[in-house]
């Protein structure tokens, strides 16, 4: 009986170290990926924050780069934030941390898309047709920036950071990082207009001299941009009102800037009474009675006297009321 006993009390002591070996390795891997997760995130924010660098210095200051090599390598910064949004969706996060993941999954979304648009813009900013309004959309991605920056920071580091710590988990931290520069001024129009006149060959906005000219430079129905590429669906409720956008890229106040709207044959117009060179002004034309289903919208800008180029002063849109 107690031979027994004692090869019992040796199995159930075998037992317990067999249940504790098997927990330490577990522990150990839980550890090791909660580690290699952590290490993962930061070195894509080690990168991230060098594109940021780079980016923001070519804004602050453009080195006499000409305008097809800044948007050039500005598109170079878009595509590294494209690949930096692919690697953080390939990650795995280790248990607890679904919602950090998550976040910062949201959080590279935003900088991509953000980065996205802002090449798209560039070239028309850096040019004269539409300058300010894709400057102002280039000033908007700021903020998306920003919102992205904020998600790291109120929720991501703190999650990872905290699950570091809850683990006894020591010089794996990932660090404190914004995309966009604190203190920024790039959230100011007038600063990114600023900054991109100094780009070498950009035109920045300004008129050319000597001239006189219009251009179309958006159309827009409520709260959704009309394109010429492919069909726009609007949902509208009572009179539909459209919303064209012109520019003075001449050197003088033209007076009398007349917009001509044509819907199923029938002329609408409106005229802004005054265009100071370089401003834009919207004319808001009622389409009555209002449009149903797919619709074609001609929007001209009648030129004015001394324009010879009219090409970017018309559009056509194909548009599904709904």
């Amino acid at each position: 009986m107690l031979r027994r006993l004692l090869a019992l009390g040796a199995a159930l002591v075998v037992l317990i170290l067999i249940v504790l070996g098997v927990k330490g390795c577990l522990d150990a891997r839980a550890r090791g990926a909660l580690s290699g997760y952590s290490r993962d995130v930061k070195q894509i924010l080690i990168e991230t924050g060098q594109t940021s660098k780079d980016f923001f210095g070519k804004l602050e200051e453009p080195g006499g780069l000409s305008v097809t090599e800044f948007t050039g390598q500005v598109d170079a910064d878009r595509s590294a934030m494209t690949n930096y949004k692919t690697r953080i969706e390939g990650l795995s996060a280790p248990g607890g941390l679904g919602n950090a993941q998550k976040s910062l999954e949201l959080a590279y979304t935003l900088r991509a898309a953000a980065m996205e648009t802002i090449a798209a813009k560039m070239p028309t900013a850096l040019g004269e047709a539409g300058a300010a309004r894709a400057t102002a959309a280039i000033t908007k991605q700021m903020q998306t920036l920003l919102a992205a920056d904020v998600i790291y920071e109120s929720v991501v580091r703190p999650e990872i950071n905290g699950k570091l710590a809850a683990e006894g988990i020591t010089g794996s931290d990932v660090p404190k990082q914004t995309f966009v520069p604190d203190g920024t001024k790039w959230l100011e129009e007038e600063e990114v207009a600023k900054a991109l006149g100094a780009v070498s060959g950009s035109t920045g906005g300004e008129p050319s001299p000597g001239v006189h000219g219009l251009g179309l430079v958006g159309t827009s129905i409520g709260e959704t941009e009309l394109s010429t590429e492919s069909t726009t669906s609007v949902v509208t409720e009572g009179t539909p009102e459209i919303e064209v956008t012109v520019q003075n890229q001449g050197e003088s106040t033209e007076n009398g800037v007349t917009v001509v709207v044509t819907v199923n044959g029938k002329e609408t117009t409106s005229e802004i009474p005054a265009l100071e060179a370089a401003a834009e002004e919207t004319a808001v034309i009622p389409l009555t009675p209002a449009p149903k289903g797919l619709t074609e919208l001609e929007v001209k800008v009648e030129p004015v006297p001394g324009e010879q180029f009219t090409e970017n002063n018309e559009a056509t849109y194909s548009v599904n009321f709904e």
